[in-house]
C-alpha cells in the first residue's frame, strides 16, 4: 500500500497514504471539487502565509497531523472519502528542472501526464472510510474536477521524467 516518487527527483520518497488519515491537508472528496470564490483579505493571506513561511524555515516543520480526533471527526473519518493534493509531496522530492511529465505506473496500462497536471491533483486515498485495496492503493484525480467521474485508478508509483 506504499507509493513511490522517483525519476528525475532530487530525493525519492515513498508515500503510505495508509496514515493521511490523520493529516490535516486531507480534503473530503464531496468538497474537493466544489469551486467556491470567496474573498479573503489580502492582508491576512499574506500574514499567514508569511507566517508559515518562518515557522517551516526556523523549526524545518514536519507535515502537519492531527494530534487531537474528537469522537464524532473520528467517526466521520471512519465514514467519509478523501483526498490529498500532491503538490506538497512534489515539493519535498525537489523536482529537476528538466522534467517536463509524471509517468503513473499502474497494474494494467502506465498513463503519462504533464507535469504541471501532477501538481494540480489530487490522491483519493479512502472511500467510505476504507482504504482502496481492490483498485488502489491510490487514485488519481485533477483538481478541476475534469475526471471526477474517471479517475486514474490501480497506481502503484509515480515515475516523474
Amino acid at each position: 500500500m506504499i507509493v513511490p516518487i522517483k525519476g528525475k527527483v532530487k530525493f525519492p520518497i515513498t508515500l503510505d497514504p495508509t496514515v493521511w488519515i490523520f493529516d490535516d491537508r486531507k480534503v473530503e472528496f464531496e468538497h474537493a471539487f466544489v469551486n467556491e470564490h470567496v474573498t479573503v483579505d489580502e492582508d491576512e493571506s499574506l500574514k499567514q502565509t508569511s507566517q508559515r513561511w518562518e515557522r517551516e524555515i526556523s523549526e524545518q516543520v514536519k507535515p502537519p497531523v492531527n494530534r487531537s480526533i474528537k469522537k464524532y471527526e473520528r467517526e466521520k473519518m471512519l465514514s467519509s472519502s478523501y483526498v490529498i493534493p500532491l503538490e506538497d509531496f512534489l515539493n519535498h522530492a525537489e523536482i529537476s528542472a528538466s522534467a517536463t511529465e509524471a509517468v503513473l505506473i499502474r497494474e494494467l496500462e502506465n498513463v503519462t501526464i504533464p507535469l504541471k497536471d501532477l501538481f494540480n491533483s489530487y490522491f483519493l486515498f479512502s472511500k467510505d472510510g476504507k482504504p482502496l485495496k481492490t483498485d488502489g492503493p491510490v487514485h488519481l484525480y485533477y483538481k478541476d474536477g475534469s475526471n471526477k467521474h474517471d479517475p486514474i485508478t490501480h497506481i502503484k508509483s509515480v515515475s516523474i521524467q
